[in-house]
């Protein structure tokens, strides 16, 4: 005699069975998305850190990287390649990087970032720090980028007026000012023009002083010397800043006082600094990534713009130039190095 069903038993294992079958597609869904290799391409202008020339921009970037829960050699790869300051080569390392297919390219510098742009107009490219993007055409608006160019701009407000007024608290009797620029950095001719026009609203005369490598560096600061300039102002240039060591010792050679736009720059030994915080927009930059990961779209990502300006004064560097920092000067510090 055959056994009696027991159907609402059966209804509830068959029920059991299909819930179990609705829940294993997105928990596997979800184990093949964590268990995603993403791979960056990374171009950038400068060497990775040493201990002769730290450089800690680079270790920001990967460090913020790992807390956003993206670790090297697990889930994610990043291709690296420098240009040690030579930028002829951001085409060829430009398209190499291309070639590989990235889930997304981290830069920073207009130049590089101009090489990716003529490279790709598909891989979403991130740029840590450039300069007006609009401007330079990477961007339709800040907004709404409008194609695969996002990041964070150096422009936010003309400091040119703040760096003069800086000095010559700093340099009362300032006439002459150098202003060491990188030529192949077409970012900077609007940010020299306005230091221009800056100081010669108060007076003072500049001596523009062009440098592509560290030799023609060495030579511009002799120049700045025989033509009696009183301080130099080095313009935010990403090929300066692998060159800072260089610079600031230079500086305090010939005896010049000089103004930075990034504070690391008096940290190693220049005279004082007021810009943004660069460290902080390495760290942006990751979040950017992060983003573009998880599906957002470079071209409706708004490009940030520095929101805080720092200001930094060396006191060590002081003394051995024999200037005197003002009370005021000290307490409109945001940090005094000493």
């Amino acid at each position: 005699m055959p056994l009696p069903i027991h159907r609402p038993i059966a209804r509830r294992r068959l029920l059991i069975a299909l819930a179990a079958g609705a829940l294993a597609a997105p928990l596997s869904s979800l184990a093949q998305q964590q268990g995603k290799v993403r791979r960056i391409g990374f171009l950038a202008v400068r060497s990775r850190s040493t201990p002769s020339n730290p450089d800690a921009y680079y270790d920001v970037f990967t460090q913020a990287m790992r807390e956003l829960g993206y670790v090297e050699q697990k889930n994610l790869v990043i291709e690296w390649r420098f240009a040690d300051g030579k930028y002829e080569r951001f085409p060829s390392l430009a398209a190499e990087l291309v070639r590989m297919k990235p889930d997304v390219i981290v830069t920073h510098s207009t130049p590089a970032t101009q090489a990716l742009q003529r490279a790709t107009s598909t891989i979403p490219i991130v740029a840590a720090a450039f300069g007006d993007p609009v401007a330079s055409g990477f961007a339709a608006s800040l907004a709404r980028p409008g194609g695969n160019i996002t990041g964070l701009s150096l422009i936010s407000i003309d400091v040119s007026q703040k760096h003069l007024e800086f000095l010559k608290a700093m340099v009362p009797k300032l006439s002459r000012v150098a202003v060491l620029v990188d030529p192949n950095t077409s970012s900077l001719v609007p940010i020299l023009k306005s230091v221009q026009a800056a100081a010669q609203a108060i007076g003072v005369g500049v001596l523009p002083v062009e440098a592509r490598d560290p030799e023609e560096i060495e030579r511009g600061f002799a120049a700045m010397r025989r033509e009696r300039a009183d301080a130099v102002i080095i313009l935010p240039d990403s090929f300066f800043i692998g060159l800072r060591r260089q610079i600031t010792e230079l500086a305090v050679q010939n005896r010049l006082p000089s103004m930075f736009s990034l504070r690391e720059d008096v940290e190693a030994g220049g005279l004082i600094s007021y810009g943004l915080n660069l460290t902080d927009n390495y760290r942006r930059a990751a979040t950017y990534v992060d983003k573009i990961f998880k599906g957002a779209k470079p071209s409706e990502l708004p490009i940030e713009q520095p929101t805080k300006i720092h200001l930094a004064i060396n006191l060590k560097t002081a003394k051995a130039l024999g200037l005197v920092v003002s009370k005021e000067m000290l307490f409109r510090a945001d940090e005094v190095i000493e």
